[in-house]
C-alpha cells in the first residue's frame, strides 16, 4: 500500500471496527466550521461516503454551515466512538460535489426526507412549527412522484490534509497518531497525550 494512502487505510480499519460495534448512528460526525471572521460553529452531520478523494456529506447550502463553508472552505470533522474509546479528527478544505452526484444521492433518500429538504429554510427563524408543516404539506402536493433536488441543497467533499487518530490508554497515556499531508505524501508523527 502506498504511503500516501496510509491514513485512509487506518481510517477504514477503525471505521469497520466501529460498524461491528453496533453504534446507533454510525455515520455521525461533528462538523466544525468557522466564519470568514473566525467565529467557530459545530454540529453533527452524517458521513455519506469516503474514498481516496475525501469525505462526503450533504446539507442545505443556505444554512449557517453552508454559508460558513462558502466564506471559509477549511473545516474539520470529528468522529467519537465511546464504546471503542477512539476518536478521529480530520481537517481539510471542502468543495461542492457535482450536481449529478448530488442527485444520485438525493434520489436514495426517503420520499418525505426529500420533501423536507424543500420545506425547511434551514437555519432561518420561523414564527411557529405550523409554518414548517404547511410548507411540508405544500410540497407534498406539488411533488407527488418525482422530487427534484432543491437548488439550495447539495453535497460537499472534505479533502483531508490532516488526520489525527486518538486511542484511549491507561493512566491517561493515550496514543495519538497524526498524519500531515506534504507534497511528497503523508508525514506520520506521534503526539504526546
Amino acid at each position: 500500500m502506498k504511503k500516501k494512502t496510509e491514513p485512509l487505510r487506518l481510517f477504514a480499519k477503525w471505521y469497520n471496527e466501529m460498524l461491528k460495534a453496533g453504534f446507533y448512528e454510525p455515520g455521525a460526525m461533528t462538523l466544525a466550521t468557522a466564519s470568514s471572521k473566525g467565529k467557530p460553529s459545530a454540529r453533527i452531520v452524517l458521513l455519506k461516503g469516503y474514498n481516496e478523494k475525501g469525505f462526503r456529506f450533504f446539507t442545505n447550502y443556505s444554512s449557517r454551515k453552508g454559508k460558513e463553508l462558502e466564506e471559509n472552505h477549511y473545516c474539520s470533522i470529528l468522529f467519537y466512538w465511546d464504546k471503542l474509546q477512539r476518536q478521529i479528527r480530520i481537517e481539510g478544505k471542502v468543495r461542492k460535489i457535482s450536481p449529478e452526484e448530488t442527485k444520485k444521492y438525493f434520489d436514495t433518500r426517503p420520499y418525505k426526507s426529500r420533501i423536507g429538504a424543500w420545506a425547511s429554510n434551514q437555519s432561518t427563524v420561523i414564527e411557529n412549527r405550523e409554518i414548517l408543516l404547511n410548507n411540508f404539506n405544500k410540497y407534498l402536493k406539488e411533488y407527488k412522484n418525482n422530487v427534484p433536488v432543491p437548488p439550495h441543497w447539495g453535497g460537499y467533499i472534505l479533502v483531508p490534509d490532516l488526520f489525527e487518530f486518538w486511542q484511549a490508554k491507561p493512566n491517561r497515556l493515550h496514543e495519538r497518531i497524526v498524519f500531515i499531508k506534504r507534497r511528497s505524501g503523508w508525514n506520520k508523527k506521534l503526539l504526546a497525550p
